[in-house]
């Protein structure tokens, strides 16, 4: 049932070109993932590689988050669902105006709806100041729970494209806070 529901929001996304993202994307990025998943995760938007595949987090920060799940006891396939708060790739993978986003808003609730997630997981700066208020700051507000919509607790994660810029796995660093971060979240769905 979930799948049909989702499956007519990504047609209605694919014939979308209300913003200039649509006119030049290759494919729309819709999901990934699994519409009966505890988790679903919000990152950005689309980067080259997915718009290329029409698949969120394929590149290499994809494959860095897909690693950081696995090593949590997670699976990317069978514990999320993944998407992102524009459907479409900005140019130059530039961070989605206010305006793309609000564009796109409809899209991404009811997402959230249909899937109805045990938790939320914003994954970025760009994707928690979306739900959280453009003046936060990601070092503040990543690893503490907040409540969205009809409830559903919701947490902060560093994006992986971050990650991949700040190397060490030592105690306190961006990574291990990650890392600490999904197996917070493992527990929150038992």
């Amino acid at each position: 049932m979930k799948e049909k529901e989702l499956e007519g929001i990504k047609k209605e996304c694919c014939s979308c070109f209300k913003c200039s993202l649509g006119k030049t994307r290759k494919n729309v990025v819709f999901s990934d993932g699994n519409a009966d998943a505890k988790i679903l995760l919000i990152g950005e938007a689309p980067g080259a590689d997915e718009d290329a595949t029409g698949i969120p987090f394929v590149g290499r920060a994809g494959k860095l988050l897909t690693k950081l799940i696995e090593e949590s006891g997670l699976s990317r396939q069978k514990d999320f669902y993944i998407c992102n708060t524009v459907k479409c790739r900005p140019p130059e993978n530039r961070v989605p105006t206010d305006e793309e986003k609000k564009i796109c808003e409809n899209y991404l609730i009811n997402q959230i709806k249909t899937v109805n997630p045990k938790v939320i997981v914003l994954c970025g700066a760009t994707s928690a100041k979306s739900f959280l208020g453009n003046k936060i700051k990601i070092s503040e507000v990543r690893g503490k729970w907040y409540k969205l919509f009809d409830n559903i607790d919701a947490t902060v994660i560093f994006h992986p494209s971050y990650l991949l810029r700040n190397h060490s796995e030592l105690e306190g660093s961006p990574r291990w806070l990650t890392k600490q971060d999904l197996y917070k979240i493992k527990e929150f769905i038992k």
